[in-house]
């Protein structure tokens, strides 16, 4: 059973409650979001005003090219629109979203700061009083990892000086098909990084499809500055992402495991792109059915 110590998970928590990700507005609820990450089709505003609607506290704006919320789009009067449409609706940023590669060339590399940047001065723009962290995988694959760790805390350390500059955490989340993709190398990364700037994205649905259990995967939630949530199926070898509520993840017991843990980050539904690709897709209509899975057991009601 993997573990991190009681002075790891103590060293980590008063660093996420900074980010902004308290529920101080609703005590004792746990923050709903939805990831416009799986409505790329949709108007930003559109978006916010349906996600508002469906019940979700707060969203996750994407921000990789081609995206509505890219920040080289959104000039000062968008973001002071975005940000008033936000207060009006009341919705929190809970993430900003990248995609980035490490580790990477060094020319590469520096764009990737120079995103973090970009990204970090969008959340200030949209959410000055709670900086919302910034989440990102880092490629590469399974087999990669012995060979880039070493690379990797060289280059996420950099990372995390722009964190510390801009007072905004950046979590990093294992995936099942990347380098970085099992609790242990997430908590030694972490680790040896050692700021408080560089935290983790917890997805359990990448550890479910290695057959870890939900209650040891939650051993990270202590180190986590982020929460996605979608179910899956399949193996490590062979799988796919599914919508909350399609597979076998017990969210009431997720939801207590969240709760123990003192982690302060919202559960934001994540659509992946194995679903929003599919013809047919229905943003709207997955927004609807994720809140409906999770709602119960995040104390909503449905």
């Amino acid at each position: 059973m993997f573990s991190i110590s009681r002075r790891e998970a103590l060293a980590a928590l008063p660093v996420v409650l900074a980010a902004g990700r308290s529920c101080a507005d609703a005590p004792g609820l746990i923050p709903l979001g939805f990831s416009l990450y799986g409505m790329k089709a949709l108007a930003l505003g559109e978006a916010l005003k349906t996600c508002r609607a469906i019940g979700y506290d707060g969203v996750e704006f994407a921000l990789m090219p081609g995206y509505p919320a890219e920040p080289k789009l959104l000039a000062a009067d968008a973001r002071n629109e975005l940000r008033t449409r936000l207060a009006d609706l009341g919705l929190a940023v809970h993430g900003l979203m990248e995609n980035l590669a490490e580790p990477a060339a060094a020319a590469a590399h520096k764009t990737n700061l120079d995103r973090l940047k970009a990204a970090a001065e969008l959340g200030h723009a949209l959410s000055p009083d709670a900086h919302p962290p910034i989440e990102t995988v880092l490629g590469g694959k399974p087999a990669d990892w012995e060979k880039v760790k070493d690379r990797l805390v060289e280059r996420l350390g950099a990372w995390a000086e722009v964190g510390k500059d801009a007072k905004t955490v950046i979590a990093v989340k294992p995936h099942v098909a990347n380098a970085l993709h099992t609790p242990e190398a997430a908590a030694w990364l972490v680790k040896q990084v050692n700021s408080p700037w560089l935290r983790l994205c917890f997805d359990y649905s990448h550890y479910q499809l290695r057959g870890i259990t939900l209650a040891d995967a939650a051993a990270l939630l202590p180190l986590t500055a982020f929460i996605h949530v979608k179910d899956a199926k399949g193996t490590a070898d062979k799988f796919e992402f599914l919508l909350p509520g399609e597979g076998t993840t017990d969210y009431a017991a997720y939801a207590k495991l969240v709760a123990a843990s003192k982690c302060a980050s919202p559960v934001v539904v994540e659509v992946s792109g194995m679903v929003s690709n599919k013809p047919g897709y229905d943003a709207v209509a997955a927004a609807k059915a994720s809140y409906a899975a999770l709602a119960g057991a995040f104390g909503r009601g449905k």
